[in-house]
This record gives C-alpha cells, structure tokens and sequence, in this order.
C-alpha cells in the first residue's frame, strides 16, 4: 500500500464468533482491507475470527487482557503498538474496545481521529453483568470525546442517547450481508439435509444464535415443541456456540418424543449451507440485539424470518416475515404456524422479497461504502 494510504487501527473486545466480531472481519473482507492499511487489536484473544482477519493481510494482535481485569503488561504493549502504527483514525468495537480506542488515543502521537462502534442494543442496564453496567456508564461519560459515535440499528442509537449518551456525534451504519455468499442453493439443501437425515418435504425452521439469555433459546424451544407436536413434518436446525447435542439443559426443554427432530449442531462454519436447507429463519432474542446479522443473512439465501421486536429486527424484515413480541412463545408460535400454512410457492416468494429487499438495502458493498466515506471525512477534518 502507499506511504498514504489512511491507517486504521481497529480494537474490539475480543475475536470469538459473534455479531461484532463477524461486522468487522465483514467489512475488511467487503474492501476496507483494500482500501485503508488496517490494523486489528484484540483485547483479549483471537478467538475464532483472528486468524480469517489475517487471512486477508491485515495483522492482528492479542493484548491477553482478561475483560474486566485491566492489566499494566496489556496497557504498555497497546501503548506500543499504538506508536509503532502510528494510526490516522482510531475505531473502537464494542463498550470494552471503546475505552481501549480512547486510551489508545491518549498514547498516539498527533492525535488521530476516534470512532466508537456500538453493536449493541439497550433496554435495561439489569440485563448486563455487574462490571458491564460499569463500563456502558463509562462509555456514557467520555460519549461526547469521540468524533463519531456509530450504531448499527437505530433502535440502539435512541435508546443510548436516552441513556444520557452524547447525540450531536451519532450516526448509524447498518451492518452489511455478503448476497454473493448468502444466497439459494438447491445443492446445498439437499446436502445438509441428507447430511442430518431431514426428509426433502419436512417444513425446517432454523435458529443460529449462541447459547445466550438474550437470545432466549427457551422461549424459541418452547414455541417450536408446540409446533412440532401440530406438525409432524417439522424439523429444527439449531447451530450456535454451546448450542449442541448433549447440552442436557436444552434436551430438557423437549419432550423425548419430539428430540429426533430437533438438530443442535453446535457451532459450524457453514452457515450459508445451513440457512439453504430452512424454510423459516426464527430469530427469538429478548433484549440486546442491534442489527442481527442472522436475519439479513437468512433473507438473503430467500428464508422468511419469524423475529422479535428486538433492535431494529422488525425495520430488517420489513413485511417480507412476521414480527412477534419478545418473551412470548404462543405469539411466536402462531407467526410460525402462520408461515408453515402458506403454500411452498407462498413462501418461496416472501423468500424472494425478502431477499431483494437485503438488496436494496443492506449489501455489503453498500455498507463498506458508507464505512470509507466515513473514515475518509473524519480523518480530513
């Protein structure tokens, strides 16, 4: 790259997979790997995404800091990397990643332009662990001191700014979906569902999420047990970290009789393949969500969405899906059944919609787009 050629350093909390996590190896993928010299800080470690961000020539480097137990050894090697890199702009990930962008900022040499990103919606400070609660009031002191405080949902970017958040620096950049990786494909179908023994005409509803309070797996299973026992074609394909066969707590939550056609499958690295073989996409979080990815990931390989109004999941799905409650199993239910009674060309079309509206609205190309201009704009001010 040229000696001119803007230099971004990117520090997150951490690389395990997650919404943030994937945002980010997203969009350097997308054409900000290109486009800037990119440099990734994990706070903690690696994690599972680490090693696909190097993959597209960008360094990363892992402080070991352990989240809530700020280390001197982790402090002093930011501050070294910091001066040896020697960044243009500064972009925070996440509550943790956004303190470090701030104290990185502090050690720069010439001040370089700070962007906080926040990936997370808020609608009680209860939900979050005790140290968490902490560090979202301290992002709310120092809120007012980056140029740009970013969100990905506009739900978010309100609910923060009521918090006491500052509001004249807010902005909001949705996140972006791959539409040439997401997409249909009859020969992926057929494979994982030869693969986990689903017959060609079972009715599969999908759920990819870890195994999280906030994503409310058990108001998801409960609701899919009702469906299961009205319709014996149905199936479902759950895959997210710790989400798995054997998981006792998650068997317990279903009748014996139903356990052979729900999948867990744990985390896979095959997430487009996966969401081929569905014909919902349920989506059952009930707090903390911003931009899902799940679901403009689902809607573009032509999957409806079930999705609680959690973030900006309803404003995603639009009316190419259904929008349900939090917290509430029968009204999820009955939005599941509500899909399952179309015919297949029925669903297949709201597929389709949902897919162009993913088009219209959310590629990656767009939304890398919208990140460089960005970029570019607060660094030459």
């Amino acid at each position: 790259m040229s000696v001119n050629t803007p230099r971004i350093l990117h520090i997150i909390t951490g690389l395990a997979t997650g919404g943030a996590e994937r945002a980010l190896c997203n969009l350097l993928y997308g054409g900000l790997s290109e486009r800037f010299n990119n440099y990734v800080i994990s706070l903690s470690d690696e994690g599972t995404v680490g090693q696909d961000i190097r993959s597209l020539g960008v360094p990363v480097s892992a402080l070991g800091i352990r989240i809530g137990r700020p280390s001197l050894a982790g402090l002093l090697k930011l501050r070294r990397l910091v001066r040896e890199f020697q960044p243009d702009l500064l972009q925070g990930w996440m509550y943790h990643g956004n303190l470090a962008a701030s104290i990185a900022n502090r050690f720069a040499l010439g001040r370089p332009a700070l962007v906080w990103n926040i990936r997370h919606s808020l609608y009680d400070l209860a939900h979050e662990k005790p140290m968490t609660r902490q560090v979202i009031r301290a992002n709310r002191f120092f809120s007012s001191s980056p140029d740009i405080l970013l969100y990905n949902s506009h739900v978010s970017r309100k609910q923060h700014e009521n918090f006491g958040f500052a509001s004249l620096n807010g902005r909001v950049i949705s996140n972006g979906i791959d539409v040439k990786r997401f997409c249909a494909s009859s020969e992926a179908r057929k494979h994982v569902r030869s693969e986990l023994g689903i017959p060609a005409n079972a009715l599969v509803v999908g759920h990819v999420a870890r195994l999280h309070p906030m994503k409310d797996l058990p108001m998801f299973l409960e609701a899919a047990a009702d469906l299961a026992l009205r319709f014996p074609v149905a199936h479902f394909l759950l895959s997210g970290r710790n989400v798995a066969s054997g998981n006792k707590m998650l068997e317990q939550l279903l009748p014996a009789e139903l356990r052979n056609r729900f999948h867990l499958l744990g985390e896979r690295g095959d997430v487009p393949e996966l969401m081929c073989a569905m014909d919902v996409l349920a989506s059952s979080s009930s707090y903390g969500e911003g931009f899902p990815n799940v679901l403009g990931e689902a809607m573009a390989c032509g999957i409806p969405c079930v999705v609680t109004d959690v973030g900006d999941s309803a404003l995603i799905v639009g009316d190419t899906g259904q929008v349900v409650p939090p917290r509430n199993s029968a009204a999820f239910a009955a939005a599941l059944t509500e899909l399952f009674n179309l015919s297949q060309q029925a669903r297949i079309d709201l597929g389709q919609q949902a897919r162009r509206r993913v088009n219209e609205n959310f590629t990656l190309a767009s939304i890398v787009k919208q990140y460089e201009d960005l970029y570019r704009d607060v660094i030459a001010k």
